[in-house]
């Protein structure tokens, strides 16, 4: 597991910068965002997490590994499409890692290019596969090449986190709308170039175990 080396200097702008968010980082002070560097598998996980809670996520997540111990592309192609939909993936969602691991193991995803390209950039470059959307490849950015400065808008956990402790519990649904975008935006001008960190945490007061992806 790797972490990022900015993390203290993180830590210690966005509490002088934002009260509310030092006062989350005082709670949670020895854990950080972690790493496991294996590309495939975050992208494979972050699929698995489309559009269902996070524990919805982890269990089935977590039968994906029993199905498959080796989370590696060549051994999810060998993998029966019923056995990845008895893990509990709708048929899209199966398609969709299936989809993902002929990409990698054909070298269609390249990493290296990934690492030195820009955020933006390596968004583009993954939403061009089947299956990966903006959120999905902003997993991507933050767990896997931990990218400092992204703002997740579509994450509802993120959302429903800014709803709680910023917006005195503004419905999600509206945050979800051009001018709560605008609104989440603004808001988390203060956290940036963290931005990444601060998302970090404000899951964190939802949910105090950390996701891995």
């Amino acid at each position: 597991m790797t972490r990022p080396d900015y993390w203290p200097k993180a830590k210690r702008a966005l509490a002088m910068a934002d009260p509310v968010m030092g006062s989350l980082i005082r709670q949670y002070p020895r854990i950080a965002l972690a790493s496991r560097g294996d590309p495939f598998a975050t992208l494979a996980r972050s699929i698995v997490g489309q559009q269902i809670s996070v524990k919805a996520a982890d269990a089935v997540w977590a039968r994906l590994l029993v199905a498959c111990p080796q989370m590696t592309p060549g051994a999810m192609l060998r993998r029966r499409a019923a056995t990845l939909r008895g893990c509990g993936l709708s048929e899209r969602k199966v398609e969709y890692i299936v989809d993902l691991a002929r990409h990698c193991e054909r070298d269609y995803i390249d990493i290296p290019t990934l690492r030195a390209a820009g955020d933006e950039e390596v968004i583009a470059l993954l939403t061009a596969v089947r299956g990966i959307g903006r959120w999905t490849a902003e997993m991507f950015l933050i767990f896997n090449l931990l990218r400092p400065d992204v703002l997740p808008l579509d994450d509802l956990g993120l959302l429903k986190a800014i709803s709680l402790r910023y917006l005195d519990g503004e419905p999600t649904q509206r945050l979800l709308r051009r001018e709560g975008r605008a609104r989440i935006t603004g808001l988390a001008a203060a956290w940036t170039p963290w931005r990444s960190v601060a998302t970090w945490y404000l899951w964190r007061s939802l949910d105090p175990v950390p996701v891995e992806y």
